[in-house]
């Protein structure tokens, strides 16, 4: 039921986001106590996080979660006097506690008062307050993420002349409607490996640990999954004043540097074109060049955000999958301080809980079979980001038992992705990649975890969405390691401009290794495709016409050595215009494979900006090897 908050909208938007906060970091300290019961200043902080809490509610009138909070903080403070021994039983209960204090904030976001906790919940709460014996089990547990990955919808190939048409609003361009990317089934265009899972919206029971008979008691899961799927992007984002007096400072300057620039325009236009005149310009223009560049860093450190608001909702979504697979394992966090465009951190939520969740599934075995295998019982995943440059690297680890490619290429096969000559070329790098492939699972069985080939493509989609990638390395027995690279920020682009038959493209220069003639006479073909050799290593040559179904009107002269996770390559182009940093707009209605955006250049005409990965992917579907026979024709 909706109701008026009194006029207080603002003070409600503010509760939700700093109890939001809040609420995390008693999740986390929670999961720090389990490891350390008789902590007492832990069990302090968590007591002031939930009094904080239970203050806003009260403040606000809700008194449902005024009487849930209560109950809660109660508990802690017997724990905190001894009066109660914390068990996993305990803890279950206490974090069922905070799963529905969570969902009573989904009930405020939307305008509507929160109902009362389940009556199992508060009946659990009281039977450990009054030291009775806990009958009940508490497993729900309120959604952590966000609602699932979804795929990126595509069209089915380019058409870059009706894209170029539609751009520049030529006549007879095809309306958004008639070019409109069709959406894929997720459940038939995902997958999953040996450490996916299947939805990341599944809820997450802990395991009774109990001696007793127990009954388990539930919220529905359609609708938790409602209640999150309903939840909108957080629209507001907090920066330091400091960033902000910055902009506001450079601002000013630039004001300054108008209005010079104005004076000597009206000099110029009088006649005076002297030499002291021209070079006062020149240096005004400069001086304004340089400003608008620290403006642009100013400004997009205001939507730098530390990775640490990410990384401190998945602790807890750790720890209650460990305990409904059995498992003891800790999340290891680390580089939390690591600033990311806070756009990325949102995108980044989905493909992160997918990879957290599959190193906790798949990854670690058994407490059984690690003591078998000489490991500890308690199992370690990492979580880290750092700064590299440019961009930002961030690490999933675990110890657990790796991957194994030959199974891999086995499991590929078997399902139909991959024929078996396709499989026996593979090498153990290519193979760890087939994990990515839409439908791969090693798992025989469907779970309410995984298995059911769904997850790894996405999380692979999401990252390149971001103009990121991820790569793979495992040693059996050992553990397996995901990294995925993004760049600071989506907002501006570096880029390589090239020119394929009188058109320009943009291709990101993080992919760009060298640029080199071509010359004709060092072209061979192996396999039906132009390869060159450069410095020991065989690269083949992807013409960028045939990559993007056009006919080529004359020999490409230069070659861009391209690296990327998956693909080391030559480009072949006509001729280069240059390097450029771009801000990169998205194509409403439009999205053909091959195309992250557009730009405009200075003279300003249109560029696309390609996506190379999907680009290379659509053109390997389409048997580009024909079109390489053809550039290979034209050579010889």
């Amino acid at each position: 039921m909706s109701t008026d908050f009194g006029g207080m909208e603002d003070l409600l938007q503010d509760f939700l986001t700093e109890a939001s906060e809040l609420l995390s970091e008693v999740d986390n300290k929670l999961v720090e106590l389990e490891k350390r019961p008789n902590d007492k200043n832990l069990l302090n902080d968590i007591f002031r996080g939930f009094h904080t809490i239970k203050g806003g509610a009260g403040f606000l009138n809700v008194d449902a979660m005024v009487r849930l909070c209560h109950r809660t903080e109660n508990l802690f403070d017997k724990l905190r006097t001894l009066e109660l021994v914390l068990t996993p039983e305990i803890m279950d209960t206490i974090m069922a506690a905070t799963g529905v204090v969570r969902d009573m904030f989904g009930a405020l976001a939307k305008g509507a008062l929160p109902t009362n906790a389940p009556e199992e919940l508060i009946a659990a709460l009281d039977a450990v307050l009054e030291g009775r014996p806990l009958e009940t089990v508490i497993a729900h547990v309120a959604p952590i993420v966000a609602a699932a990955p979804s795929t990126v919808s595509t069209a089915s190939g380019p058409d870059w002349d009706e894209l170029y048409n539609a751009l520049l609003g030529k006549e007879n361009a095809p309306s958004a409607a008639a070019i409109a990317p069709t959406t894929n089934d997720t459940q038939h265009g995902s997958a999953t490996m040996e450490q996916a899972i299947s939805d990341p919206m599944s809820s997450l029971k802990p395991a009774p640990v109990v001696a007793k008979p127990t009954a388990v008691v539930a919220a529905p899961q359609q609708q938790q999954q409602q209640q999150v799927a309903a939840a909108p992007q957080e629209a507001t984002i907090r920066i330091d004043t400091v960033r902000l007096d910055q902009v506001l400072n450079l601002s000013g300057e630039i004001g300054l540097t108008k209005n010079r620039l104005t004076t000597l325009r009206t000099d110029i236009m009088a006649g005076k074109m002297d030499s002291n005149t021209l070079k006062a310009m020149d240096e005004a223009i400069s001086q304004l060049d340089l400003l608008v560049g620290d403006l642009q860093n100013a400004v997009m450190k205001t939507r730098m955000q530390p990775i640490g608001r990410l990384f401190q909702k998945y602790p807890r979504l750790a720890r209650d999958l460990a305990r409904q697979l059995g498992k003891d394992v800790e999340l290891v966090i680390s580089g939390e301080e690591t600033e990311l465009d806070k756009t990325m951190l949102e995108d980044l939520n989905d493909p992160l809980v997918h990879l957290v969740r599959n190193a906790v599934d798949h990854g670690i075995e058994t407490m059984e079979d690690r003591k078998t295998s000489g490991k500890p019982a308690k199992a370690i995943v990492e979580l880290s980001a750092t700064q590299v440059g440019d961009h930002i690297l961030i690490s999933i680890t675990d110890d657990g038992r790796g991957m194994r490619p030959d199974v891999i290429r086995k499991k590929a096969v078997e399902k139909g992705l991959i024929d078996v000559e396709t499989a026996n070329s593979l090498d153990d790098k290519q193979s760890l990649q087939l994990i990515f492939m839409p439908g791969f699972s090693t798992k025989d069985q469907v779970s309410s975890v995984s298995g059911r080939g769904v997850g790894m493509d996405v999380v692979k989609t999401n990252i390149q969405r971001l103009n990121g990638r991820i790569d793979i390395q495992s040693i059996v027995g050992e553990g397996s390691r995901f990294t995925i690279s993004l760049p600071l920020t989506l907002a501006i682009l570096p880029v390589l401009v090239v020119r394929v038959c009188d058109q320009p493209f943009a291709v990101p220069l993080a992919m760009v290794r060298e640029i080199i003639p071509i010359r004709h006479e060092q072209i061979q073909e192996v396999s039906g495709r132009a390869t060159i050799v450069v410095r020991d290593e065989i690269l083949s040559v992807r013409s960028l016409a045939s990559l993007l179904g056009w006919e080529e009107v004359q020999i490409p002269q230069f070659g861009v050595l391209m690296q990327s996770a998956e693909h080391s390559f030559i480009l072949a182009v006509d001729s280069f215009i240059g390097r450029d940093d771009v801000v990169i707009k998205p194509l409403q209605n439009i999205r053909p494979k091959g195309v992250a955006g557009a730009t405009l250049s200075g003279d300003g005409s249109v560029v696309l900006v390609l996506d190379m990965e999907d680009l290379l992917g659509a053109a390997d579907a389409d048997n580009s090897a024909i079109r390489t026979s053809r550039f290979l024709e034209k050579t010889s």
